[in-house]
């Protein structure tokens, strides 16, 4: 597999990865500057000229995963006679400088309900990095022409049309997190009803009210979540102390929070 089909496999699966480069030769060497290959955890996707080179690095573009090192590093190997490791030897004679880059894994978020709020926030999310999911059961919302303004950003973007929208939670990535926003308060229910049902998710987070949690949280109760099920979700989203209930205001304050937590999953996996 080429190492860019290597890196889109790991983003899409949100797997961890080490992007290594040869960005310098002195004397002989397996291979030229420019060499590049993809190592996971289990995996490893191109060369840089085997032998001791190869598994040097890849031991620790490993232990970079293990340890969840962020930046790059670079790393010089020699490769004569006199640079013996538990590796073996490689006597080209020269000596070759790799850069490890890690590549993050992607966080992903998924907003149910695509009205003025769901816009708002889509338009803040997609220009960061992560894998935005847009679902709604109205096919109207999801327009070309509509989304048209989510065209410039870095996000990756899923649309969903989705006439019974708890059935895209189970299609959604391990980890993502979840915003219910729809125009519809029983609709509201049924999401948050199969979410907690779905162990693969990170956050849940409903839009509302203290006033509608307390309504949708008796009638979740009577579906049989106990307690420990109903602290997943998180309702009302948001920074409390940002007042104002303009659509962008609103999406604003969602924003803020989910991007704190969003930062806090990257220092733990090391992207």
């Amino acid at each position: 597999m080429h190492w860019v089909r290597a890196v889109e496999l790991l983003r899409r699966e949100r797997r961890g990865g080490v992007l290594v480069t040869v960005v310098g030769v002195r004397g002989h060497a397996p291979r030229d500057a420019g060499a590049k290959m993809v190592v996971s955890s289990d995996a490893a996707w191109g060369t840089i000229g085997g032998g001791n080179l190869e598994e040097t690095v890849l031991q620790r573009a490993r232990a970079m995963l293990a340890d969840g090192t962020a930046g790059p590093e670079q790393l010089v190997v020699g490769l004569t006679d006199q640079t013996r490791t538990e590796h073996g030897r490689q006597c080209c004679g020269g000596e070759v400088t790799v850069v490890l880059d890690p590549l993050p894994v992607v966080g992903a978020v998924a907003i149910f309900g695509v009205g003025h709020v769901g816009l708002e926030l889509a338009r803040i999310l997609v220009r960061h990095d992560l894998e935005l999911h847009l679902v709604d059961s109205r096919a109207a919302q999801l327009t070309d022409a509509r989304l048209a303004c989510l065209d410039d950003g870095q996000a990756t973007l899923r649309v969903h049309h989705a006439p019974v929208p708890e059935l895209a939670l189970g299609a959604l990535p391990s980890g993502t997190h979840v915003l219910v926003m729809t125009h519809d308060h029983a609709e509201d229910f049924a999401l948050c009803d199969e979410a907690l049902r779905c162990t693969h998710l990170a956050s849940i987070g409903l839009i509302g009210s203290a006033a509608k949690w307390a309504r949708l949280g008796k009638g979740l109760r009577l579906e049989g979540h106990d307690e420990a099920a109903l602290s997943r979700i998180t309702s009302p989203i948001g920074v409390p102390d940002l007042a104002g209930k303009e659509p962008a205001t609103i999406a604003v304050s969602v924003a803020v929070d989910l991007l704190r937590v969003l930062a806090g999953d990257r220092s733990r996996t090391g992207g």
